[in-house]
């Protein structure tokens, strides 16, 4: 057999990658996968170098999330890969393209106890779409496009490929090498035509029908779809946390701001690309009424029916956008006009009393009115945000203060509701969409898992604007007194330091720090922060909240009341 000219196992797997359409990977490198790295920064690939793993593996998720394609992760054997597990199961969760390369031990190495020699394959297997090691250096590349194919077809997942060291430090002839090409778009499909057509006859008999958009809706780029649907047929909508902006929050379908009122209203639901998990309340009384009907459009058939079984009939298996525009030909001419006006008053209301929360200039500064302020700042600076939160009440308070008019364009905590996706969501949501400006809000405690990760974004110069929302502890902070009564009295687990200096971390790493104790001091700040061009971290000092209940009112609602027994 003739031969070719010989390529090492770090190039083949940079070659393989950028084949696949991978232009940026993230991670943190270290023997043996420096090698790797420099291959792929050597063929074009851009390498984000992060200070942990998490947050590598963080950013990489995010990024599958933005551009539909998996985010490449790549990290070191042993404890590297044990950190990387976090990413991994945020994007199972999440629903978000995931692909981790990792180096291994020497193959005659195995099972003697070598360094950082963890089985990898074995532990990743049950969280994984799909996790293998190469059977050889020249099958590389085609476990390479099986991995990275596998976590982007159906329904989103992680995969994971192990690199052993004597594969990425040996050698193949090209010969022996199978052309990979450019990764193709998921396949497509669309619902039957016959549940299609029950689906469409459910809605247009419902007396009060609600649509609600998940991130999957988002996810699969479906917007165009889903607009021309609330526009032909006025539907009433709700988004879910990631799924606003599918439809704008500007719309006048849109009743975000009386969520519970018309989640318990609708008689039929028709949901695109969310779960009946713990942030649509499992699909339950009290939240949702006893015989809601639901028809679930999802990629994934064995989503269907999951916490409501009854509605198994009604389910739309397959891709959101050839589906609903499937079921427009079988609604063409349909219009709901019978909103009830108890739900639009509710909906005033509630609009109104977040207005006068917002407008409330109170020393020290609240949530409601700060988050007022960037948000002018924002409108007067003509940012276009990719909005990044997370925190409990910090990212519960900015949901609904935060419109969001374009899809893909605000991202949190998630299905896991993970800690510590702040700062590698917004590095990754700059790499992904170099025209906006990650705005991330930000809890103090949420802030304090991937503060370090400042360097990375300073030294890959990625313009980020932090805000820090310090109320000096996890939930809320506690009087400000008690930090002087430590002796006698200790302070509560969820106390943090008193009024730390957050912003002075930015300025350590080469960014801009700044402080904000009232409104003029926050409107000066955060049009620097949205300005300069730099990593910007506002340290806003509000509220503490000290006699707050310690609750998560998202879990809390979904508590059943106890029945009374019957005599």
């Amino acid at each position: 057999m003739a031969t070719g000219s010989h390529v090492t196992g770090a190039q083949l797997i940079a070659n393989s990658l950028y084949d696949l359409g991978v232009r940026v990977v993230f991670g943190i490198v270290g023997i043996p996968v420096i090698e790797v790295a420099d291959a792929c920064i050597a063929k074009g690939i851009r390498f984000v170098s992060f200070r942990n793993e998490q947050s590598a593996s963080y950013a990489a998720t995010a990024y599958g999330y933005l551009t539909g394609k998996p985010g490449v992760c790549l990290v070191v054997g042993g404890p590297g890969v044990l950190h990387a597990i976090a990413g991994i199961g945020n994007a199972t969760h999440n629903c978000f393209p995931l692909l981790l390369l990792a180096g291994s031990s020497e193959s005659h190495q195995v099972y003697k106890g070598a360094f950082q020699e963890i089985d990898q394959v074995s532990t990743l297997s049950p969280m994984t779409k799909f996790a293998a090691r190469p059977p050889s250096l020249s099958l590389l590349p085609a476990t390479l496009e099986k991995a990275y194919r596998t976590a982007y077809f159906g329904r989103p997942g992680a995969t994971y490929i192990d690199l052993p060291a004597d594969y990425i430090q040996g050698t193949v002839d090209s010969s022996e090498i199978a052309p990979l090409v450019e990764a193709s778009s998921a396949p497509r499909f669309t619902a039957d035509n016959a549940t299609i057509k029950k689906a469409a006859a459910l809605i247009k008999s419902a007396t009060s029908p609600l649509v609600v958009i998940g991130k999957g809706a988002a996810y699969s780029q479906s917007e165009a779809a889903i607009r021309e649907l609330i526009k032909s047929t006025s539907l009433p909508f709700l988004p879910t946390p990631m799924g606003k902006g599918v439809v704008p929050d500007s719309s006048s379908s849109n009743f975000a701001a009386a969520r519970s009122a018309v989640l318990k209203d609708a008689d039929v639901i028709l949901l695109l690309g969310g779960r009946l998990n713990w942030i649509l309340h499992y699909g339950e009384a009290p939240k949702f009424r006893e015989n809601v009907k639901i028809i679930q459009v999802d990629i994934a058939s064995e989503e269907i029916g999951n916490n409501n079984a009854n509605n198994i009939e009604y389910g739309l298996v397959g891709d959101i956008d050839l589906t609903i525009r499937h079921l427009l030909v079988e609604l063409k001419g349909y219009r709901f006009s019978s909103i009830p006006q108890a739900l639009i008053a509710s909906r005033d209301k509630n609009t109104a009393a977040g207005i006068k929360k917002a407008d409330n200039a109170v020393l020290p500064m609240t949530y409601q009115h700060s988050y007022k302020i960037i948000k002018e700042a924002i409108a007067e600076t003509n940012t276009k945000p990719i909005f990044i939160s997370e925190g409990a009440n910090t990212m519960d308070t900015a949901r609904s203060a935060f419109d969001v008019e374009e899809p893909r364009r605000r991202m949190d905590a998630g299905t896991m509701a993970t800690m510590g996706v702040g700062i590698g969501y917004a590095i990754a949501a700059a790499v992904a969409r170099p025209d906006c400006l990650p705005v991330c809000i930000e809890g103090d405690s949420a802030f304090g898992f991937s503060a370090m990760e400042l360097e990375t974004a300073t030294r890959s110069n990625i313009p980020l604007a932090i805000f820090v929302m310090n109320n000096n502890g996890v939930y809320h902070g506690v009087d400000p007194e008690a930090y002087n009564l430590q002796s006698k009295q200790p302070l509560p687990s969820t106390a943090l330091g008193f009024e730390t200096r957050y912003d002075l971390i930015s300025e350590a790493v080469g960014g801009i720090g700044l402080v904000a104790r009232t409104p003029q001091e926050l409107k000066e700040a955060a049009v620097k922060a949205l300005t300069c061009g730099k990593v910007a971290v506002v340290n806003v000092f509000i509220d503490p909240g000290a006699k707050t209940k310690l609750e998560f009112g998202w879990l809390a609602s979904t508590k059943k009341k106890p029945q009374k027994a019957k005599l």
